[in-house]
């Protein structure tokens, strides 16, 4: 058992093995609950989280493959036939294990809640695929410089590349093994775009698998071999240019339907009570003026569809701690124009603030004090029908100290211009 393997003794085999395995397991578990949306219950979101642990595990991995290859290109004894090939697949079957077994982790939590939507198979292949892809640069990195600061090297190398192409902005973010980002829960993952990465990832590698076997045992079959992936990756490059990504479509909300109807992606029904608690009190104090609503619904920030009269679009990322009260200060904002005049901006941040539910600030302004203080003496009902008064002012950033007092609230005062107020959009 003491014999040396390929430049590495059994144990030291084993042994690395082992340790490769629990870290990668560690690494991709941490690594992929960062990624999950919180609050989401939604196999998608399983999905995107354990290939999101590729970004780190994939330079573990191919750091790893890299010193094997140190070691073995170092030994004296180099076998010519396809044995070559038994080093890197076992490293393959390592990696891929661990990848494996984070999927079956994450899969096990999945099913113990119940999970919107389906599992996609292809998208786990891709993320395998681009496992692979990680371990195949470090072996062949670490055959071509055979040096002890190699694997580390190879590591922040490919992080770095494949980092950097992952940032960009044109089709060349499909090359790298990861989804586009930020993921839109409504968008949903495509298949096809997961196939075409897999031809990819796997042509790829596979064409520098075999081309460094043709050029380690001089076989024509390997070099022939390897010319037939890189036409498979070819073909996937090619695929890759079209873009793939499917396009919102129709929802089967979960819904709340008492007091207002509140409905959500199913993958966030969890979110529903909070939500509905948030916009009951903001449609209670609409009511009566031009943005009035009695249902809201969830939808992706890339859609601008208009909806029917009394429906309000809302936007939740996550359902992560104030998730209510982020979706209710975006819904309020849009609610009235910015004020460019500071003077006017504190008038309408009395108004705001008092539709999230929150205290109203004292302002910048004696002016700001006097109303925020008048205002605060008024009861809900008082301050409703001041809103339905003066929505299109507010709307138009047009409120001023002659709005807060007790003659502003017996006379109306007169606006340049009447205007409807805005539907929060």
């Amino acid at each position: 058992m003491g014999r040396e393997h390929r430049g590495v003794s059994r144990e030291e085999l084993k042994q690395s093995a082992v340790v490769t395995v629990t870290v990668l397991l560690a690494l991709g578990l941490v690594t992929a609950w960062t990624v999950l949306i919180p609050g989401v219950m939604a196999w998608d979101n399983i999905v995107i989280a354990v290939i999101g642990s590729v970004r780190l595990t994939g330079p573990v991995a191919c750091a790893f493959a890299a010193w094997v290859a140190v070691r073995k290109r170092r030994s004296k004894n180099r076998p010519e036939s396809w044995r070559v090939l038994k080093a890197p697949l076992a490293i393959l079957a390592v990696v891929t294990g661990s990848f494996g077994a984070t999927v079956l982790v994450l899969s096990l939590r999945a099913v113990a809640d119940e999970q919107a939507g389906k599992l996609l198979p292809s998208g786990l292949t891709m993320g395998a695929a681009g496992l692979v892809l990680y371990v195949v640069l470090g072996w062949v990195i670490g055959w071509l410089i055979p040096y002890s600061i190699t694997p580390m090297l190879a590591g922040f190398t490919v992080y770095a590349v494949f980092t950097w192409i992952s940032g960009r902005t044109t089709w060349a973010d499909r090359l790298a093994p990861g989804t586009r980002e930020p993921y839109d829960l409504f968008e949903g993952l495509s298949t096809t775009a997961f196939v075409d990465q897999t031809l990819w990832l796997l042509g790829l590698s596979v064409a520098l698998l075999l081309g460094w076997t043709a050029a380690v045992t001089r076989h024509s079959v390997a070099l022939a071999a390897a010319m037939a992936a890189v036409l498979t990756a070819g073909i996937g490059v090619a695929r890759l240019v079209s873009d793939h990504r499917p396009h919102p479509g129709q929802v089967a909300y979960s819904c709340q339907d008492w007091p207002i109807t509140v409905c959500v992606h199913p993958g966030m029904k969890e979110g529903l009570p909070e939500l509905g608690t948030t916009f009951t009190g903001i449609a209670a104090r609409l009511s009566g003026t031009p943005a009035a609503f009695n249902r809201v619904e969830q939808h992706s920030r890339k859609t601008g569809e208009t909806l029917q009269g009394g429906v309000v679009p809302i936007h939740v990322d996550d359902l992560d701690t104030g998730y209510a009260d982020r979706a209710a200060r975006e819904f309020v904002e849009r609610l009235s124009r910015p004020c460019p005049a500071q003077r006017s901006a504190g008038y309408r941040e009395i108004v705001l603030a008092w539709l999230r539910g929150e205290p109203l600030p004292p302002g910048d302004y004696p002016e700001h004090q006097t109303a925020s203080a008048w205002f605060a003496v008024l009861t809900e009902q008082q301050r409703r029908e001041w809103l339905r008064m003066y929505y299109a002012d507010f709307a138009n950033c047009r409120l001023q100290a002659a709005h807060f007092g007790a003659a502003a609230y017996t006379h109306p005062v007169p606006s340049p211009t009447v205007m409807s107020g805005p539907q929060a959009r």
